[in-house]
């Protein structure tokens, strides 16, 4: 795939949701979404067997405002408001997430509907809002342009 045709895909905010990203794909997002102006942030979930772990990741590597209370409600109000970071739109890159799929599922799944919700909010307001795990799981697609 062309970076045109992956910077125009990223721009694209009805397109927007939770993905796997092969791990061959992920410099080509990195600077597509660059290229279009998306803010790229890289989360490593290698040491979250736990979703209090991944929160307190995810609030470390978006460099979350202090009032982030480290929970779901508060993941979503700062996914959904970035005023802190403001650009064209967001990726979110998760790496090792592995860990927290295994041994809390449950938790995992929750996460995603947040993050899904926080892509639809976004996709209200015609900004993309990307998720890319470097897994393979349940429910998360590869875009058919990046396999």
């Amino acid at each position: 795939m062309s970076q045109t045709t992956l910077q125009t895909l990223l721009g694209d905010a009805r397109l927007a949701g939770v993905y796997h990203l092969p791990e061959s794909g992920r410099l080509a997002v990195r600077q597509a979404a660059e290229a279009v102006g998306l803010a790229c942030f890289e989360i490593d979930f290698h040491d979250a067997q736990r979703i209090d772990v991944a929160l307190a990741e995810l609030a470390s590597a978006l460099d979350f405002p202090a009032w982030y209370g480290n929970n779901f409600d508060a993941l979503k109000d700062c996914l959904t408001d970035f005023s802190w970071c403001e650009a064209a739109g967001y990726v979110l890159i998760v790496a090792h997430a592995e860990n927290l799929h295994a041994k809390a599922p449950a938790a995992f799944q929750l996460l995603n509907q947040v993050f899904a919700a926080a892509i639809g909010e976004w996709q209200a307001q015609e900004v993309p809002l990307w998720v890319f795990y470097d897994l393979r799981a349940d429910g998360l697609a590869t875009l058919p342009t990046l396999t």
